[in-house]
């Protein structure tokens, strides 16, 4: 009989895969999945939770979150059952991007506004909807002095909400104008 050639094992011997839906015992028994399927949410999860109490030294762990983000949840259209995830996820997603724009925006240890610019995108591509991400992208533009990008994150938000139908919130409106009229207190967080 072959066996394995790492460990010379006979196949007979090696036990079978876990499967990641076990058998019911009965018809009536719920599905569930195996302890070891794993999903990037739940990391996602471990990750921002762990860090949005420790503040900025939070930083590195938050990044990792967003960076297992590929777009929106559940993409497009979700079927019933998964829309109170999908919005739950959207939450807690522009939650964290916006705690990392907030922090990597300000000059001080941890001014980083490649990093604030890769979050809010990240955000955006998951919901390009939230206001709250387009302002911290203003303010990004802004304290980096790109007033092109400030007038490209302005005409951003201004598409999406004319396509929705809807009038800009009143601190979106309030940031714009103080932005490009020069006020530095509009770059405060």
């Amino acid at each position: 009989m072959p066996g394995c050639k790492d460990c010379a094992a006979p196949w007979a011997a090696i036990p079978p895969a876990t499967p990641t839906c076990p058998r019911r015992s009965s018809g009536d028994d719920p599905y569930r999945l195996s302890p070891s399927v794993r999903c990037d949410w739940n990391r996602f999860l471990q990750l921002a939770e762990r860090a949005l109490p420790l503040g900025p030294a939070g930083l590195p762990d938050l990044e990792r979150a967003l960076a297992l983000v590929r777009g929106r949840p559940f993409r497009g259209r979700p079927l019933p059952w998964a829309e109170p995830y999908q919005q739950e996820m959207i939450t807690r997603i522009i939650d964290v991007t916006h705690t990392v724009a907030t922090y990597r925006t300000p000059a001080g240890p941890h001014h980083d506004l490649s990093a604030a610019r890769q979050a809010v995108a990240t955000g955006l591509d998951v919901d390009d909807a939230a206001e709250l991400l387009y302002r911290d992208w203003m303010r990004i533009e802004a304290v980096a002095g790109n007033r092109q990008g400030l007038h490209t994150a302005v005409t951003h938000v201004q598409q999406v909400n004319r396509a929705l139908d809807c009038s800009l919130e009143l601190a979106t409106e309030q940031l714009v104008n103080d932005l490009l009229n020069g006020s530095s207190a509009a770059v405060r967080i």
